[in-house]
């Protein structure tokens, strides 16, 4: 059963019954555009990587396929046709661990009402689906891998399997819950520095309109924002502005001007002055669970400030973990366990850095 079309693959829902248990997985059959299957066979597991469990081909054994007619089984050769098989295209059809509903494409194509109804939900969607992408990336960089093409129609989001809490056995919209983005064409990084050339300006240039730099990934974070929030930012409208005239975007909500401030430190001509992704990761949970800019606005940023107010956090988070257990709530979703892992690995000393990029 089709259930997503991705820029490099189409996807397919197969079912199978294992011990009375119905088992969903996807079936992947890449575009001939693909060329990254084996980087992606060797990649490690990650919450925001396609998981490939196998791979099969249609390829017939050369003494069964027709001269000239790939794919057809032959008996009685003529004499005539000719005595090497015509070269005939292989079908790959890989198997996933996820079934994908859509694309970010599609997410973004399909929330316009949403985001005009409720800005401040749309948005912090917005930010959940990108710090889950910066995991993915990083995770990438670690293993010397860049993601392939990064747009939205090759990012895929999966459904999360937990309902929302109060609502068992009722779906929620995809548009209206976090999905899980999965990152799924990758190639293979010859080099890990970032590139820095004498032109800042082809630099820049060069960086969006070519896949292969590993620089590129913050660039295409950064239109990613944009298209996150439906301003349009084309690549020949990216080239024509400096750093600080970039299209306005709306103040919608109290994640809008944080997401501005990241796009445009993200999309810096000089390369020096760009945040990296790893940077980006931290803006966006600062943006998501704090702190706050009003923190500091009768305090003066210090590290005794920041580790007090970490504290309070981690003591609050554990307490409605307690809380949700006795009252036999639902499991954790995916928003908790991202909120987990930045609680978990913040210190003063990076919420200093970075609310001082931020703010």
């Amino acid at each position: 059963q089709p259930c997503c079309q991705s820029g490099d693959a189409w996807y397919f829902r197969v079912g199978f019954t294992f011990e009375h248990r119905q088992l969903q997985f996807a079936a992947k059959v890449p575009k001939p555009c693909c060329s990254s299957l084996g980087v992606q066979s060797s990649l490690g597991t990650h919450c925001s990587i396609q998981r490939l469990l196998g791979r099969f081909t249609d390829r017939l054994p050369r003494e069964l396929v027709l001269p000239g007619i790939p794919g057809k089984q032959g008996q009685g050769l003529s004499r005539e046709e000719p005595a090497c098989p015509a070269p005939q295209p292989v079908l790959q059809v890989l198997l996933c661990a996820e079934v994908p509903q859509q694309t970010l494409a599609d997410f973004v194509k399909d929330s316009h009402a949403l985001h005009r109804t409720s800005p401040g939900h749309y948005e912090r969607l917005g930010c959940l689906l990108l710090l889950q992408l910066c995991m993915g990336l990083e995770h990438l960089r670690r293993q010397n891998v860049a993601q392939g093409d990064l747009c939205p129609e090759n990012l895929l989001l999966v459904e999360c399997p937990c309902p929302p809490r109060g609502q068992q056995g009722q779906k929620e919209p995809l548009g209206l819950s976090l999905p899980r983005l999965l990152i799924s064409n990758f190639f293979k990084v010859q080099e890990k520095q970032r590139p820095c050339s004498s032109s800042q300006e082809q630099d820049w240039s060069q960086g969006l309109a070519a896949p292969s730099p590993p620089a590129a990934a913050e660039l295409n974070v950064g239109r990613l924002i944009y298209q996150i929030l439906h301003v349009d930012i084309s690549l020949e409208n990216i080239l024509g502005f400096s750093s600080k005239r970039l299209p306005e975007i709306p103040s919608l909500s109290i994640y809008s001007a944080g997401l501005k401030r990241l796009a445009t430190l993200l999309l810096h001509r000089d390369p020096h002055e760009r945040v990296s992704i790893e940077q980006a990761r931290g803006i966006l949970q600062v943006l998501l669970w704090g702190p706050r800019q009003e923190l500091f606005a009768r305090s003066r940023k210090s590290l005794e400030l920041l580790r007090s107010w970490l504290e309070v956090k981690r003591a609050l988070l554990l307490l409605r973990f307690a809380e949700n257990s006795a009252g036999a709530r639902a499991s954790p979703g995916l928003e908790e366990w991202l909120c987990c892992q930045y609680f978990q690995g913040v210190t003063e000393y990076t919420l200093y850095q970075v609310t001082q990029v931020l703010y």
